[in-house]
């Protein structure tokens, strides 16, 4: 069986224009079949505040109104995601963009409106990977962004963690499927100023100690929500790092176990 190499990229490198090329220079000569997720970060905001949209947030997570949902359309799906794989093109690395809609590939359903209305916010419901796998195999890279719809004429914001998360999931049935979330730090740090104090494994036991004590939250507490639910579905690797962990031997990192 083939290994899938299924890889999320946070803000702070698409945010970072030296960063992104940098990161998709050293993407494309990763060998064998690859899928790159990523989210929108700080550009959707700044769009918005410039469009004179309010931008209204909770427990960090955007609420998604049409009027911004039409903004991260634009930023996610066509901004980004095509500077990514113009990038990755001019890398000689083949790709492909998609958002769920494209391919039926992946379908969501709105969230529920009680107890916080989101809005046009989506949880994955079902994944297709068949369109996929013919891209795959013929050496060609799709590029997800954070955005799904739901099989009936709406697209939906989408967590883009979760999106890498089910993917890998699904293609866990024809592919070894190894998942990697990039981001800012070296892993997940038992010391958030400290970023040498990178907890090297955690599993489902592990987890909850770490969220009593308060090591893990916010915005790192559904990532790894994300991680274990990968692990316990087929997954067969699942890590947190920089982008190094994946171009360097020998940097640390935290591995996901069951």
């Amino acid at each position: 069986m083939k290994t899938l190499k299924i890889i999320k990229i946070g803000g702070n490198i698409i945010d970072d224009e030296n960063a992104m090329n940098s990161f998709l220079k050293e993407f494309s000569k990763l060998e064998g079949p690859k899928l790159l997720v990523h989210g929108g970060g700080k550009l959707a905001t700044r769009l918005a505040n410039d469009m004179q949209v309010e931008v209204k947030m909770i427990d960090g997570r955007r609420i998604t109104n049409a009027e911004t949902l039409d903004i991260i359309t634009m930023v996610y799906a066509g901004k980004i995601n095509k500077s990514i794989i113009v990038q990755l093109q001019a890398n000689d690395c083949n790709a492909v963009g998609f958002t769920g809609a494209d391919g039926n590939t992946i379908v969501s359903v709105k969230r529920p409106s009680q107890p916080i209305d989101f809005g046009f916010v989506g949880d994955v419901k079902k994944v297709d990977t068949q369109v996929l796998e013919t891209l795959i195999d013929v050496n060609v890279c799709p590029v997800f962004s954070a955005i799904t719809h739901n099989g009936k004429g709406q697209l939906l914001n989408t967590n883009a963690d979760t999106i890498a998360s089910e993917l890998a999931i699904a293609f866990s049935k024809v592919y070894k499927t190894e998942l990697y979330y990039c981001f800012e730090k070296n892993g997940v740090l038992k010391d958030v100023s400290d970023n040498a104090s990178v907890i090297k494994t955690i599993d489902s036991n592990s987890f909850k100690n770490l969220v009593d004590e308060g090591v893990i939250s916010e915005g790192m507490l559904p990532k790894i929500t994300n991680c274990i639910s990968a692990v316990n579905k087929g997954v067969a690797r699942v890590c947190i790092g920089s982008s190094n962990m994946l171009f360097q031997p020998n940097v640390s990192y935290t591995t996901i176990r069951k």
